[in-house]
C-alpha cells in the first residue's frame, strides 16, 4: 500500500478507513457482539497456542487480514462485555454514543498536552469538567482534569494532599527538595473496604503503605465514624501526622457508601484533606431516586469519578475534580514547548499542568457525546434499573436453599457462597466455591467473579448491564450449580 492509502486526509486514505472501519465494526458484531456465551472457556495455554502468528513479519499481510486475523484469533476469546451473563467486574458494555466518539478522538488523535495541539478538545474539556463540578455540588471555583480513571485519580489526590501538607505544616517544597524528615509520620485514613489504589499511591509517593491506616467498618461494611476518631486518637498518641481522610462511595466488593457527611465533619475538625474515591458509585449523582447516597461528597477536597464502570463509556475514562482549582498549584509547571507562561498570562487553557500525564487522550469526548445523546434522565434510568436488579437477585439468592447472600447489596454487587449443605464447614465452603469459580471460567456460560470475606472464598456478580434481567441472574445460579456439581464429584477437589 502506498503511503496515501495509509492515513485519513486524502481520497485514498479515507477510502481505505471506510473499509476498514467497516470490517472492523462487522467483525466486532459478529465474533464478539453476537455471541452466545460471554467467555470460550480457553486456557492461556490454549490462547498462546492460537496467538503465534510472527507480531512483525518481515512482509505485511493487509490491514484486511490482518483485521481478518484479530476476528478469528481475538475477539471470539474476548470477555463478553455486553453479554447479559457477564457479571464478575466492574467492567461495563460500553454504550453506543461512547463508542461513537471513541472511534472520533482515536482518528483525529488530539492530544490535551497543549491548545496547539488540540484546540476544541481543551475548550470542551474544560466544559464537561465545569458541569462534573455542578454534578457533584462543588463550589465555584472547583476544577478538575480527565484520567486515565480511579487509580490516576486517587494517586493525584494524595499526591497533592501530601505537598500541601508538607508546605503548611513543615514549609518544605516537595516538588523542589523532596520529602521533609517528618514524612515518616505521615498518616493516610481510609476504610478497610478501601480501594488498593491508596497503598499504591502511598507506595509511589514515597511514604510506604504502612503510611496507609486501615479504619474498621460498621455491619454495612462502611467507615466508621466512631472508630475513625479512636484510630486518630490513637495516630495523636503515637506522634504521628494524619493529612489526608479517603471516604469510599462504593467499594469494589460489596458496593458500600461511607457515611460521607460524617466524615466531612471529622475532616474539618482535623484539618485533613478529604478526598472521596467515588470511582464506582459516582454516577448515582445522576439519580434523584439514590442520589441521596453521594450525600456529603460535595464537600470533599477532591474526589475520582470513573466513566468506564456506571457511565458505561470505553476504557479508559475518569476524572479528578478539586473543591479549589487553585490547590493544582502544587504539582504546575511550565514548558516552553508546551504552556510557556506567557501563555497563562494570556488565559490559553492550560491542562498538562493539572495532570501527571503529558500526552493524554480526548476521553472527554466520550461522556460528552453521552451525555448530549441521552441526557441526564435516561442515563439515570439506566444506572438505577441494575440497583434494582441487583435488590432482586440478592431476594433470589436468600429464598435459595443452595446459596448464601452474604449482604443485602448498595449498589449493583451481590457477594454470596454457593453452600449446597448448610451445615457444610466453612473450610470446605473456601474450597468449594474457589474450584467452583475455576470451573465457571472453563465452562464460559457465565462470567462471576470471586473475592474473599472473611477469609473465605466468595463469588460476586457485579450487575452493571441495563440489559440483564432476573432470568439471566436465575440462568447464571444455575450455571454455577452445575459446575458445583462437577466439583463435587471430584473428590480430590472438596475434601
Amino acid at each position: 500500500m502506498s503511503a496515501d492509502e495509509l492515513f485519513v486526509g486524502s481520497e485514498r486514505g479515507d477510502t481505505a478507513y471506510r473499509r476498514a472501519m467497516r470490517r472492523a465494526t462487522e467483525a466486532v458484531i459478529e465474533e464478539f457482539a453476537d455471541r452466545q456465551t460471554p467467555y470460550s472457556g480457553h486456557s492461556p495455554a490454549s490462547l498462546a497456542s492460537r496467538l503465534d502468528d510472527p507480531v512483525v513479519p518481515e512482509t505485511g499481510v493487509g490491514i484486511d487480514a490482518a483485521i481478518d486475523d484479530v476476528a478469528g484469533t481475538v475477539l471470539p476469546h474476548s470477555v463478553g462485555t455486553a453479554n447479559p451473563r457477564c457479571a464478575a467486574h466492574l467492567q461495563c458494555p460500553p454504550l453506543v454514543p461512547g463508542l461513537a466518539a471513541e472511534a472520533m478522538l482515536t482518528a483525529t488523535n488530539q492530544s490535551l498536552d497543549s491548545f496547539d495541539q488540540a484546540p476544541a478538545a481543551t475548550v470542551l474539556e474544560g466544559r464537561v469538567v465545569d458541569a462534573l463540578c455542578d454534578l457533584f455540588g462543588l463550589p465555584d471555583g472547583a476544577d478538575g482534569v480527565f484520567t486515565t480513571g480511579g487509580t490516576q485519580s486517587n494517586f493525584q489526590a494524595l499526591l497533592l494532599a501530601r505537598d500541601r501538607h508538607c508546605h503548611r505544616a513543615f514549609g518544605r517544597d516537595v516538588r523542589v527538595d523532596g520529602l521533609p524528615p517528618e514524612a515518616e509520620s505521615l498518616r493516610v485514613l481510609c476504610s478497610e473496604e478501601a480501594h488498593f489504589t491508596g497503598k499504591q499511591a502511598a507506595h509511589h509517593l514515597g511514604l510506604g503503605e504502612r503510611a496507609v491506616v486501615s479504619v474498621p467498618t460498621d455491619d454495612d461494611r462502611r467507615l466508621d465514624p466512631a472508630a475513625l476518631e479512636a484510630t486518630l486518637a490513637d495516630l495523636d498518641a503515637r506522634d504521628c501526622e494524619p493529612f489526608a481522610l479517603v471516604g469510599t462511595a462504593g467499594t469494589t466488593d460489596f458496593g458500600s457508601v461511607d457515611p460521607l457527611g460524617e466524615l466531612a465533619d471529622c475532616a474539618d475538625a482535623h484539618d485533613l484533606w478529604f478526598h472521596v474515591d467515588a470511582a464506582y458509585g459516582g454516577a448515582l449523582a445522576l439519580s434523584d431516586e439514590y442520589g441521596d447516597l453521594l450525600s456529603g461528597i460535595e464537600r470533599a477536597d477532591s474526589l475520582a469519578v470513573d466513566f468506564h464502570k456506571l457511565f458505561y463509556q470505553p476504557i479508559s475514562c475518569g476524572a479528578f475534580l478539586l473543591r479549589d482549582g487553585g490547590d493544582f498549584e502544587w504539582m504546575a509547571r511550565n514548558a516552553a514547548y508546551l504552556n510557556p507562561e506567557d501563555h497563562d498570562d494570556a488565559g490559553v487553557p492550560n491542562l498538562v499542568a493539572k495532570s501527571v500525564q503529558t500526552t493524554r487522550r480526548f476521553d472527554a469526548l466520550k461522556p460528552y457525546v453521552t451525555f448530549r445523546a441521552l441526557g441526564r434522565e435516561r442515563l439515570a434510568s439506566l444506572v438505577e434499573s441494575t440497583l434494582e436488579l441487583a435488590d432482586d437477585a440478592a431476594g433470589l439468592l436468600a429464598d435459595s436453599a443452595d446459596f448464601e447472600l452474604l449482604q443485602d447489596p448498595t449498589l449493583n454487587a451481590v457477594v454470596f457462597r454457593y453452600r449446597p449443605d448448610a451445615d457444610m464447614a466453612e473450610g470446605t465452603v473456601d474450597r468449594l466455591n474457589a474450584a467452583v469459580r475455576e470451573e465457571l471460567l472453563g465452562d464460559g456460560r457465565a462470567v462471576v467473579a470471586r473475592t474473599d470475606v472473611d477469609g473465605v472464598t466468595s463469588l460476586k456478580f457485579t450487575l452493571l448491564n441495563p440489559t440483564a434481567t432476573l432470568d439471566d441472574v436465575a440462568a447464571m445460579l444455575d450455571v454455577v450449580r452445575e459446575c458445583g456439581l462437577a466439583v463435587r464429584t471430584d473428590s480430590g477437589v472438596v475434601a
